[in-house]
């Protein structure tokens, strides 16, 4: 919290590079009702960041169209992501208490400005979770995830020699828009990062093209998951779970998913939906023995690739957990370094699980004398890959229904923030239904509420 006041503070001091071509820090529409608010004086309900651990159900003005490309849809699904949770951890910094998260949504248009193309009112849409120009230099290769004129974050910049695009619902170190677990929500760039969904692909599959599949695509193919290829993977949520599917998909002889602690039945639940996983429980080894001897026992010299769908916020000794408290580190390199260790001797390590800035005690010679490839798969370009994602859900080559736990209401986020926390009642992924959302579809979880 104290380390995301400051970065707030250095920001306006510094102030941002004017780089950006679309409004930075519009990050609740209630900041500045007159500028932001949509003048019919409507409100909608929306999960706001108050503070460390601390989210909340809150009014707040609907937003209206400010620039011309912008579109104000009625969010019809939304869901939460694991990397919704280093948000309600602040462990992402320039948070500020009132900033709307949710960076993966679906809807209808319900308006838009004079210089939206191929758009029309009542589509069913889906955005994708980066903002991005269409124009630059990354937007003509579909590498979305880079644009180069929707955040114009000097300290991003400073950290890591450049920025990422701007992102729904994710901090005002990715541009400070309001994200998608609201009623509505303005897109910039609506002809860019709106893609129409078919009759044939409900919101509750049509969705997920937002992030989770596109994400884990990338974390596949990025990587290079080939034929053959034995895979192992770090985490089996959702990320790490559409990560077997895909790699399966790719050719992949075997893939091992490894997990443990409170978020073990995640492991059973994977298998029952991906009978040919073979699952590790690195809290039910031996004591003393590691999760890179267990590999290397069950494949000769190791996986051949080994894919990071955790995070670093993650720490697993104390060692770790008492440097980031202390601040001499923002993420652990425990997993980076069992991957490296793991796979065979010129193995391919993929990282797509959120890391955010500074680690130490990385096995660097590891990676150096056994010609390890660590590939940080980057915020996943969601353009460059979600018209073919979106006709592999319509074949069936993917099926974001197993990985589909619950539908919950907005209304109580702020509750299942804390269930998909401590990983609670079951919950992989969810639905978020709005008041605007169709009833379910068929084969989907019917609602489950949490308050009277």
């Amino acid at each position: 919290m104290a380390m995301s006041k400051a970065a707030n503070l250095a920001e306006k001091a510094m102030g941002h590079t004017g780089t950006a071509t679309t409004e930075q820090n519009v990050s609740n529409p209630g900041r500045d009702r007159e500028k932001y608010g949509d003048p019919s004086g409507e409100t909608m309900k929306a999960l706001v960041w108050m503070g460390k651990n601390d989210v909340r159900i809150v009014e707040t003005p609907k937003p209206k169209v400010i620039e011309d490309g912008d579109v104000i849809l009625k969010v019809t699904g939304s869901t939460v992501c694991g990397s919704d949770m280093h948000l309600l951890h602040g462990a992402v910094i320039e948070l500020q208490a009132g900033d709307i998260l949710g960076h993966e949504f679906c809807g209808k248009v319900d308006s838009m400005g004079p210089g939206v193309k191929g758009l029309k009112e009542g589509d069913r849409v889906v955005a994708s979770f980066q903002i991005a120009c269409g124009e630059c230099m990354y937007c003509k290769r579909k590498l979305s995830s880079q644009c180069e004129r929707t955040n114009s974050n000097t300290i991003e910049n400073a950290m890591y020699g450049g920025r990422t695009a701007g992102m729904f619902g994710y901090s005002h170190f990715t541009g400070g828009f309001a994200g998608g677990q609201a009623e509505y929500v303005r897109v910039p760039y609506g002809s860019v990062n709106l893609l129409k969904l078919p009759p044939d692909v409900p919101d509750e599959k049509g969705l997920y093209l937002s992030d989770v599949i596109a994400t884990s695509w990338n974390c596949v193919v990025d990587t290079g998951v080939k034929e053959g290829d034995v895979v192992a993977i770090w985490g089996a949520g959702p990320i790490g779970q559409m990560c077997a599917e895909m790699s399966f998909t790719n050719g992949a002889s075997r893939v091992i998913i490894i997990d443990g602690g409170p978020a073990s039945w995640r492991l059973d639940f994977v298998k029952s939906k991906i009978p040919k996983v073979e699952t590790l429980n690195y809290m039910s080894l031996p004591r003393g023995r590691t999760v890179t001897a267990e590999l290397k026992e069950r494949v000769e010299n190791g996986p051949d690739v080994a894919l990071e769908c955790v995070a670093g916020e993650y720490a697993k000794g104390w060692g770790h957990y008492f440097e980031m408290m202390l601040g001499m580190e923002t993420d652990t390199s425990e997993i980076v370094n069992e991957m490296i260790t793991s796979v065979k001797s010129f193995g391919r390590c993929g990282i797509t699980g959120v890391y955010v800035g500074f680690t130490n005690h990385f096995n660097i010679g590891a990676l150096m004398e056994r010609g390890i490839r660590l590939i940080g798969n980057g915020q996943a370009p969601v353009h460059l890959y979600w018209e073919k994602l979106l006709e592999m859900i319509q074949n069936g080559q993917t099926d974001p229904y197993i990985m589909l736990t619950h539908r919950v209401l907005m209304e109580e986020l702020d509750v299942v923030y804390k269930k998909f926390e401590k990983k609670e009642d079951g919950m992989q992924k969810v639905f978020v239904q709005t008041k605007f959302s169709d009833p379910p579809a068929p084969g989907t979880p019917e609602l489950t509420k949490y308050k009277n």
